[in-house]
């Protein structure tokens, strides 16, 4: 089963005192298995965004802290920003990031919730997900009024706090109110406008939200609002679905932005709601220069955006993660405030285990390590990084076939054929080091004590299941090598001609990769116990070890007819 992971991610009520801020947020560090991803203050909104991960209960307890401290060290009597807020911890979602669901980081909020109102006396509400009625699903309800409105609110039978307590005390004076929920990753993302107009900054925002905007007698801001049977506003509805949006002015840098929630990106992506918003602006006679990305984002979100723009530009998508994501950086103007650092600000980059692998060495340093004295990397390794070559040689004709002048009709078809090498190349890469974590489990079950008839059993057990798994891997290298020749085959084919020797040497690369794994499976299959499983991957090794000779012939055969 995965482990449960759950991100959480506090705005507190202040963005101006830098050792205030590290302060409240430290505090997230002193929960062990608890990582702090992100601190983003904000001058001229006043609040900044923390962002922190690890399993439910570690991060409710690192939330708990939190909200604490921000209550000890904020005064809301003496706040003010330009971004809507009633609380020194305005809002605390939590977000399921993998290993459980929504429903169930629920009742991890309740739980959270719960004990803020009885521990600290702060009140607060569900919304989203957590939310225990309809009315108070939507965040904008529940902190409606804001701090200042606070009081009255509080003594309102139909606004009674879910939690803590119904009263404006001297506490409540101090912290104000807080907000939890369960909710899907929310993008809090700001897009930038050559004007200071925050009338126009709002109208662009009311032309793309959900919400839309309150419909006028005569469409005219000046005639009275037109309301339904219940007596209620009437409204237009925005062009884009799951967004929020309002429209401000931001002193520290001297322009209107929009600034949006995407709340289901899957629903609006942020590609999409900048797009759209570059339509719009351009018809109110503004011009866009840029976005500015709060918090954190999911690597899917950037790469989604970079394959958006490549695709608007007809260039292929079978380019490196990296460049998808500076193509996203520029095409979305990221970086028009601040320098934008992907490895800050993409959620799975923060998470990466530190760890040293073989593929992130220099070549010169991958050659080394495999010279020296150490049993790893070995054959298995190698293998897998000749297959990741090969198929690379192959993506690259790709690419420039895709690129080439006169054959523009074709740039999806060579771009299908790059994407689809790039997913082979990166599965080989994967296995380099798998392939040696692989032959490092066989020396640890080696080293398992044997002292007694049970630790011995445990000990043969260990092995075996070590050798099965070292057995499998170069196994898939096998098969990875072997599939990813369909890309060369396609380039030497169709591709541009006179990269030909290019596309060959890479189904010569697939051909070691191939034969060498060939190996690793037969000297490791000889060792399990488990015979059926031996023979059964052996059988599978021949079939593929054949069919990979036979079409490094064809391709040679092919090769000298054509030169």
């Amino acid at each position: 089963m995965n482990k449960q992971l759950i991100e959480c991610v506090p705005n507190i009520s202040e963005g101006r005192d830098s050792n205030k801020i590290k302060e409240i947020a430290s505090v997230v560090e002193t929960v062990e298995g608890v990582k702090l991803l992100d601190i983003d203050p904000g001058k001229a909104t006043n609040r900044t965004v923390i962002t922190f991960v690890g399993e439910p209960e570690n991060v409710i307890e690192a939330a708990f802290r939190l909200i604490k401290k921000a209550s000890e060290l904020i005064d809301m009597s003496k706040h003010s920003g330009e971004h809507p807020r009633f609380g020194a911890t305005d809002v605390c979602p939590l977000v399921p990031i993998s290993g459980i669901t929504l429903e169930e980081t629920a009742v991890f909020a309740h739980k959270l919730g719960e004990r803020v109102g009885k521990e600290l006396g702060i009140p607060g509400y569900f919304y989203e997900k957590a939310a225990k009625e309809d009315k108070r699903i939507n965040l904008a309800s529940c902190r409606s009024g804001e701090y200042e409105g606070l009081k009255e609110k509080l003594k309102n039978p139909a606004w009674k706090p879910d939690f803590g307590p119904a009263e404006f005390n001297s506490t409540v004076t101090k912290t104000g109110a807080i907000a939890i929920s369960a909710r899907d990753f929310l993008i809090a993302y700001n897009i930038n406008l050559n004007t200071t107009s925050t009338r126009r900054a709002n109208a662009i925002a009311f032309d793309i939200r959900e919400a839309g905007r309150v419909q006028y007698e005569g469409n005219k801001l000046s005639g009275k609002p037109m309301l339904d049977a219940n007596g209620d506003p009437i409204r237009i509805p925005g062009k884009l679905k799951a967004v929020k949006g309002i429209g401000w002015y931001i002193e520290e840098y001297g322009i209107a932005q929009i600034s949006y929630n995407l709340t289901n990106i899957s629903i609006t992506s942020m590609h999409v709601a900048f797009d759209e918003t570059v339509k719009a602006a351009t018809e109110r006679g503004l011009r866009v220069t840029g976005s500015e990305l709060i918090g954190l984002i999911p690597l899917k979100a950037m790469l989604d955006a970079g394959d958006f723009f490549l695709k608007k530009q007809e260039r292929s998508l079978g380019i490196s993660e990296e460049e998808k994501i500076k193509i996203a950086v520029k095409s979305l103007g990221l970086d028009d405030l601040k320098p934008f650092n992907p490895k800050e600000k993409i959620i799975e980059y923060l998470l990466e285990d530190s760890t040293k692998k073989l593929v992130d060495l220099t070549v010169r340093d991958f050659a080394e390590e495999t010279a020296s004295e150490s049993m790893a990397p070995g054959g298995g390794s190698i293998s897998a990084y000749v297959g990741a070559l090969g198929v690379s040689l192959g993506t690259m004709v790709a690419n420039l076939s895709a690129h080439k002048a006169g054959w523009d009709e074709k740039w999806e078809y060579f771009s299908d054929w790059a994407v689809k090498g790039q997913a082979y190349k990166n599965k080989l890469l994967f296995l380099v080091d798998e392939d040696t974590n692989a032959f490092n489990k066989i020396i640890e079950a080696f080293r398992m004590p044997k002292s007694n008839n049970e630790e011995i059993e445990a000990r043969k057990l260990a092995v075996e299941n070590a050798t099965k798994y070292a057995t499998e891997i170069p196994f898939q290298v096998m098969e990875t090598a072997f599939n990813s020749m369909e890309v060369m085959q396609a380039m030497l084919k169709d591709g541009l001609q006179n990269s030909l020797s290019d596309a060959a040497v890479g189904v010569l690369c697939a051909r070691t990769a191939v034969v060498g794994a060939y190996f690793n499976v037969k000297i490791n299959a000889k060792d399990i116990k488990d015979r059926v499983f031996a023979d059964t991957m052996l059988a599978k090794a021949n079939e593929i070890y054949n069919k990979t000779i036979k079409t490094e012939q064809e391709v040679i055969d092919f090769i000298n007819s054509k030169m």
